[in-house]
C-alpha cells in the first residue's frame, strides 16, 4: 500500500506541498464509511439472503468513495508526492469493482468459491504493491536500509507463518485447486503488503511517517480481511462476514486518514531522521513473538507443528535475533554520538565567559554549563534543582518573570541584555547580565545565558561618578546638574533655581594662591551642602559659581538664598605656608545670589540664563545680596531669547534693511560720504535697535553672515550713485568677531567685485576696542584691507582705552570722535579742549577727523571754530533708505553749515 501526506498545516509550513485550494473536512467521508459499516452489520445479521448482494454493494460504494477522496486529496500534492495516491486511488476503484462484481454474482462478502468476480480484486494487488513502492525513496534519495528490509522480512515471515498455521487445513479440505490457491494466496498477499508498509514507515522522512503509519494500519486491516475471507471458504459464518466487512471499511478509513495527513515532499534533499524509528522495530518484534506465542499455545493444546512451520519459526527467531543485535548496535552508536555531541557542546559553552542555564517549566535549574562557580558563585551540584527566581533579588524578580513569559510566548524581549542581582552560596550579591534567552521547545523550558558583570558595573558606576562629580568639592558638576534640571523641568512643579557667585574670590586666588582658593571653594561647598534641604541639588558649575535646585516655591527659594548670603558673608584667612591659620592676610568674602522660578517644559539653558540675569542684577546692586528674576528681568530675558531665536530667519528672510546717514565736508560744503546703518523691523516686536541685536549676533555666531549681507547691500546701493556722478565714500561698521574670523578681507573683496565699487570708495569703521585688542594676525588682515585700497576708520575714538603709541602704528586713516565729546562741547571747556586735542592729533598723524552726533547749531559752530572738517549728525541729515538717497543728496542745503552760535568756551 502507499504512503501518504501529513496534513494541511504541515503542507503550509513547508510552503507548497499542496495547491492553493484547501482540502475539505474528511469527517463527512469517514462518517459515510461508519454508516456503511453499521448498515452492513445490520444486513448480515438480519437478512442473510439480501446480504449476498447488499453487503458487497455497500463495500463497493465505500471503495469508490475512498477512490474519489484519495484522488482529490492526493491531487493537491505536488510532483512525486501525488504518485502513490494516484495508484492507491486506482487500487480502491478496482476493489470497488470487485465488490460490485460480487454483488452482481450474489456471492456475499466472503465468497465460498473462486470465480470471475475475483479478477478485479486480483488486479488490485499489483497496483497496491506499486503504490507502496512509490512511497519509498527514489534511487537518488535515502536508500532503503538493511534494518527496514529486516523489519519488513520479519513481518512477512510472521504473517505468512500465521496464515499457514490458520489456513493449511482450509487449503487441504478444499477440493478445488483454485479455491485452495485463493485461500493461501490472499493471506500471502496481505503479508507482503504488511511488510511493504512496515518498510515504508521505516524509510520515509519524518514529515510523512504519520501518513505511512496510517497506511500500515490499513495493511493490518487488510490482513484481517484476507484471513477472515480465507477462513470463510471452508466454513461460512455470518460473524466472519461482519468481521470482513468492518475490517474492509476500516482499511478504507485508514487510507483516507493517511492521504489527509500527508504533507507531501517538496525538497529532494530532505535531511535524514535525527534518531532511530521506534515503531517498525516494535511492530516487527511484536509480530514475531506474537506468532511464536500463538504456535506455542497450539503445541500446548496438542497441535502438531509441521516441518514447514518449524523451519518458519526458526527463520523468524533468527531474523528477530539479528534485528535485536542491530538495534543494540544502533543504540550504542547513537549513545556515543550523543555523548560526543554533548562533549562538543559543553566544550563550546565552557570556552566562553557566559554560563548557560537550562530551566524546566517550574523554573528549576536542570542543567548548567560554563564557569558556574566563577560567574554565579555556586557549584554545579548546589545550583541544580534550585528555583532560579528564588536566588534573584526581590526587586529583579518581576523583570525576570516577565522575560520568561515573553520567551515562552515566542517573543524576544526588547529589554535584553539586562542585569539582575543574584545571590551566591556565600550570601553575597552579584550583578549578573542576562544576555540572551530562548525556549527549549513545547515543554516550557528556558535557556538563559548569564554572565557576572559585578566588576564592570562597579567600574561603570565609578566612571559615571567621576564624569558627573566635581573633583574638587565632591558636588555634582555642571553636566549632572543640567541633567537634574532637565528632569525637574519635565515635571509639573519644577521649583526654583539659585545661582551663587562668590565676591572676593579672585583676590584670594591671586594673593594667597590657588591652593588657598581651592580650600575656600571646598569650605563654601560644605556650607551650601549643609544649608540646603533634603531633596535640593547643590552643584558647582565652574570657577566660583555654584547652583542650587530648590524643590519649592519662590518664597522658600528666596529665604534659602538670603540664608546663604548670611553664611557666606565672613572674613577668610588662608593658611600660611607653615600651615598656621594666624599671620596670613584676611580677605572679605561674600556671595551674591540670583533667584528664578522655573517654568515647566522650558529649556535648561533658558532657565540658567534668567537666573544669570538676576545674579548680574545682584552684582550691580553692590554684591552680597539676593535678586530675583521678577517680571522686568523676565521680560528682558524673554525678549533677548526671542530675538536670538528669530535673528537667523531675519537675516535670511528680508526683515533687515540698511539706512544711510550723510557725512558732510565743511570746506567742500556738500555731502562727501554715507554711513551704512543696519535696521531690523521685527514683524511682532517692531523696530529693534542695532545696539540690541548686533551683540546678539556676535554672541550667537551670526555677525559674519549679518555683516556680509550689509556689505553686499550697501555697495550695491552705492554703485548707481557713483554711476550718476556723485562723489561719495561709503562707511560700513565692522565687528571684532568678523575681523577675528579671518574672512573679512575676502568678504570685502567679494562685495566690491559684485557691485563694481572701487575699493577706495569703501571705508571700514572699526571700533577703538577692536584695535586695542588686535593681534598680529588681525594686524595682517588690516594691512591686507589697506593694500586692497579700502579706507580704515577708527570709530568711537575716545570711548575706550586708547593707546596712542599703538594708534600711530595702525593703518588707520580716519578718526571718528565719539558723540559723547560733541554732546558737551558747548558747555564744558574741558570737553572742548579734548576735542581740540583730537583734531590736532589727527592733523599730526595725517588722519581726517569726523565728529559724530552733531545735533545743534552751537555744536556745529564750536567744531568749525576748532577746525574739524567733517561732520555727521541729525542737524546735517537723518538716516534715510536707499531709495531716498538721490533726493537727499539733491536737496542738501549748504547754508546749514553757516552757524552763528559760537560757544564762549571755544
Amino acid at each position: 500500500m502507499a504512503g501518504a501526506p501529513a496534513g494541511r498545516r504541515a503542507s503550509d509550513r513547508r510552503g507548497g506541498g499542496r495547491a492553493a485550494g484547501r482540502p475539505r473536512d474528511p469527517s463527512a467521508a469517514l462518517g459515510l464509511l461508519a454508516v456503511l459499516g453499521a448498515a452492513l452489520a445490520a444486513v448480515e445479521t438480519t437478512a442473510a439472503d439480501a446480504a449476498l448482494w447488499v453487503g458487497p454493494a455497500l463495500l463497493a460504494a465505500g471503495s469508490w468513495v475512498t477512490a474519489v477522496v484519495v484522488a482529490r486529496r492526493g491531487g493537491r500534492l505536488s510532483g512525486r508526492s501525488a504518485r502513490p495516491w494516484r495508484a492507491l486511488s486506482l487500487t480502491a476503484a478496482l476493489l470497488g469493482l470487485g465488490q460490485a462484481a460480487s454483488a452482481l454474482a450474489g456471492v456475499g462478502v466472503n465468497t465460498s468459491e473462486a470465480g470471475w468476480h475475483d479478477l478485479p480484486l486480483l488486479a488490485a494487488v499489483p497496483v497496491a504493491i506499486v503504490a507502496g513502492a512509490r512511497l519509498l525513496p527514489a534511487a537518488g534519495d535515502r536508500l532503503v536500509g538493511s534494518r527496514a528490509l529486516l523489519d519488513g522480512g520479519i513481518v512477512l515471515v510472521a504473517v505468512s507463518l500465521l496464515g499457514e498455521a490458520l489456513l493449511v487445513d482450509v487449503a487441504t479440505r478444499s477440493g478445488d485447486e483454485v479455491d485452495a490457491l485463493v485461500a493461501v494466496g490472499y493471506p500471502a498477499v496481505g503479508a507482503l503488503l504488511c511488510g511493504l508498509g512496515l518498510v515504508a514507515v521505516s524509510v520515509v522522512d519524518d514529515a510523512r511517517r504519520r501518513a505511512a503509519g496510517w497506511l500500515l494500519a490499513a495493511c493490518g486491516a487488510l490482513a484481517v480481511v484476507v484471513v477472515s475471507g480465507a477462513l470463510a471458504i471452508s466454513a461460512h459464518d455470518t460473524g466472519l462476514d461482519v468481521l470482513t466487512g468492518v475490517a474492509w471499511l476500516a482499511m478504507l478509513a485508514a487510507v483516507m486518514r493517511s492521504v489527509d495527513v500527508d504533507p507531501g515532499r517538496d525538497r529532494e534533499d530532505d535531511d535524514p531522521p535525527a534518531g532511530l524509528p521506534l515503531a517498525p522495530v516494535v511492530f516487527s518484534t511484536c509480530a514475531a513473538f506474537g506468532v511464536a506465542l500463538f504456535l506455542a499455545v497450539g503445541v500446548t493444546a496438542g497441535r502438531t507443528v509441521s516441518p514447514l512451520e518449524g523451519a518458519g519459526i526458526t527463520v523468524l527467531m533468527l531474523l528477530t535475533f539479528v534485528r535485536c543485535l542491530l538495534w543494540a548496535a544502533d543504540g550504542e552508536r547513537l549513545t556515543r554520538r550523543v555523548r560526543r555531541t554533548e562533549g562538543w557542546l559543553r566544550a563550546l559553552l565552557d570556552s566562553g565567559e557566559a554560563v548557560t542555564v537550562l530551566l524546566d517549566r517550574a523554573g528549576r535549574v536542570v542543567w548548567a554549563t560554563g564557569p558556574v562557580r566563577d560567574q554565579l558563585g555556586w557549584t554545579h551540584r548546589d545550583l541544580s534543582g534550585r528555583v532560579l527566581l528564588a536566588l534573584v533579588h526581590a526587586g529583579d524578580r518581576e523583570f525576570l518573570a516577565r522575560v520568561a513569559i515573553a520567551v515562552r510566548a515566542g517573543e524576544q524581549p526588547a529589554e535584553l541584555p539586562a542585569t539582575v542581582r543574584l545571590g551566591t552560596a556565600d550570601g553575597d550579591w552579584r550583578t549578573v547580565e542576562v544576555s540572551g534567552a530562548a525556549r527549549t521547545g513545547d515543554d516550557g523550558g528556558l535557556v538563559l545565558h548569564l554572565r557576572d558583570v559585578t566588576a564592570r558595573t562597579s567600574s561603570q558606576r565609578e566612571l559615571e561618578r567621576l564624569a558627573y562629580t566635581d573633583f574638587l568639592t565632591g558636588l555634582p558638576n555642571r553636566a549632572r546638574f543640567i541633567a537634574a534640571l532637565r528632569t525637574g523641568l519635565a515635571g509639573p512643579d519644577p521649583g526654583c533655581l539659585l545661582l551663587v557667585d562668590l565676591d572676593g574670590f579672585k583676590a584670594v586666588n591671586d594673593v594667597a594662591g590657588h591652593d588657598a582658593g581651592d580650600r575656600l571653594l571646598c569650605e563654601v561647598a560644605d556650607r551650601l551642602r549643609a544649608a540646603a534641604r533634603d531633596g535640593d541639588v547643590v552643584a558647582r558649575l565652574g570657577g566660583d559659581e555654584f547652583a542650587v535646585l530648590v524643590h519649592g516655591g519662590r518664597e522658600e527659594a528666596t529665604t534659602l538664598a538670603e540664608r546663604l548670603v548670611v553664611l557666606l558673608d565672613r572674613d577668610h584667612r588662608p593658611l600660611t605656608p607653615a600651615g598656621s591659620p594666624d599671620g596670613g592676610p584676611v580677605f572679605r568674602v561674600s556671595g551674591s545670589v540670583g533667584v528664578t522660578a522655573l517654568r515647566p517644559g522650558e529649556e535648561p539653558a533658558e532657565a540658567v540664563r534668567r537666573a544669570d540675569v538676576a545674579l548680574r542684577a545682584a552684582k550691580a546692586a553692590g554684591k552680597n545680596c539676593v535678586r530675583s528674576s521678577g517680571a522686568a528681568l523676565d521680560r528682558v530675558v524673554d525678549r533677548r531669547a526671542r530675538l536670538a531665536r528669530d535673528l537667523p530667519a531675519a537675516i535670511a528672510g528680508g526683515q533687515l534693511s540698511v539706512v544711510y546717514q550723510p557725512v558732510v565736508g565743511v570746506p567742500e560744503r556738500r555731502v562727501l560720504g554715507l554711513e551704512a546703518l543696519v535696521r531690523w523691523d521685527h514683524p511682532e516686536l517692531g523696530a529693534v535697535p542695532p545696539e540690541e541685536f548686533v551683540p546678539l549676533a556676535e554672541d550667537d555666531g551670526l555677525v559674519v553672515p549679518l555683516q556680509r549681507w550689509v556689505l553686499a547691500e550697501a555697495t550695491a546701493t552705492l554703485a548707481p550713485l557713483l554711476a550718476a556722478g556723485h562723489d561719495l565714500q561709503l562707511g560700513v561698521n565692522v565687528s571684532i568677531r568678523h575681523l577675528q574670523s579671518g574672512c573679512l578681507a575676502a568678504d570685502v573683496a567679494t562685495a566690491l567685485a559684485g557691485s563694481g565699487v572701487p575699493p577706495h570708495r569703501l571705508m571700514l569703521e572699526l571700533t577703538e576696542s577692536v584695535l586695542m585688542g588686535a593681534g598680529e594676525r588681525m594686524d595682517g588682515d588690516l594691512a591686507t584691507l589697506r593694500d586692497l585700497g579700502c579706507v580704515l576708520s577708527l570709530d568711537d575714538f575716545g570711548k575706550g582705552h586708547s593707546s596712542l603709541a599703538r594708534l600711530a602704528r595702525l593703518p588707520v586713516q580716519v578718526l571718528k570722535m565719539d558723540r559723547a565729546f560733541v554732546a558737551h562741547i558747548e558747555a564744558d571747556p574741558r570737553t572742548a579742549a579734548l576735542v581740540d586735542s583730537v583734531v590736532q592729533l589727527g592733523r599730526t598723524l595725517g588722519m581726517d577727523v569726523v565728529a559724530e552726533g552733531v545735533e545743534t547749531t552751537g555744536q556745529l559752530a564750536a567744531l568749525r571754530s576748532l577746525g574739524c572738517r567733517y561732520l555727521q549728525g541729525f542737524l546735517l541729515g537723518r538716516p534715510v533708505a536707499a531709495g531716498q538717497l538721490p533726493a537727499m543728496l539733491a536737496r542738501f542745503d549748504p547754508a546749514v553749515l553757516d552757524a552763528v552760535e559760537v560757544s564762549s568756551h571755544v
